[in-house]
């Protein structure tokens, strides 16, 4: 179903202006074909979650910082710095090129920055907080238990998962092997120490104690 302003996407309203239109295609672009079902099924689930408890927030912004938030979580990626930080600053170029204010563009910035970061990410603004919810509900599960089951599965069905877990799983590997000095203050440090042989990541202890103060 389309309209003016919205559309239908598995069942959940959606915001159908110009900047989602192009935010959608550049994701499509963008991202593997699982991580697209991904970053769209992050997006549906962020809107819902806002629709399910009456929360106002930039509907645009939402779209635009879900749809982009993976952009460059694949196995290319090359640094220099952490990927969502990367992804943050492209993101937040299209928003400018598609005439988003400083204010939103930042919102949209803080959305794909903090996208792995929940115990932040959660407690910020509106779109920031639904963006995380829905990107983590996807990946991890949180708040699962928010969006009714069968408006989930007619979401997967629609969007499939596609191996994500293993598919995802390679690329936070390949960054970890790659590019670990991106990796040591976020999760993929995790799959580092899991899986990458010979991957050791510094000590927030000897940081401090070799800062470089007397006391």
């Amino acid at each position: 179903m389309n309209s003016a302003n919205g559309r239908e996407l598995a069942g959940i309203s959606v915001p159908d202006t110009p900047l989602v239109k192009r935010a959608f295609d550049h994701a499509r672009r963008e991202c593997e074909p699982y991580l697209f079902n991904h970053v769209v099924r992050s997006w549906l689930f962020a809107t819902r979650i806002g629709q399910l408890r009456n929360i106002g927030y930039d509907a645009e912004v939402v779209a635009v910082g879900t749809l982009l938030h993976d952009i460059t979580l694949n196995e290319h990626f090359n640094g220099p710095r952490r990927f969502e930080v990367e992804g943050a600053d492209l993101a937040r170029v299209f928003a400018r090129q598609g005439g988003v204010d400083e204010r939103r563009a930042q919102l949209i910035w803080d959305s794909v920055a903090l996208n792995s970061t929940p115990s932040i990410g959660l407690y910020k603004e509106a779109e920031v907080a639904l963006c995380t919810a829905g990107i983590c509900l996807d990946v991890v599960g949180l708040q699962y238990e928010i969006v009714p089951a069968a408006e989930v599965a007619r979401i997967v069905e629609e969007f499939p998962r596609l191996d994500m877990k293993r598919r995802m799983t390679r690329c936070f590997c390949r960054i970890a092997e790659s590019r670990p000095e991106t990796t040591y203050d976020n999760f993929v440090r995790d799959f580092g120490e899991r899986y990458v042989a010979g991957y050791r990541a510094p000590s927030s202890v000897d940081l401090v104690s070799n800062a470089p103060f007397d006391e």
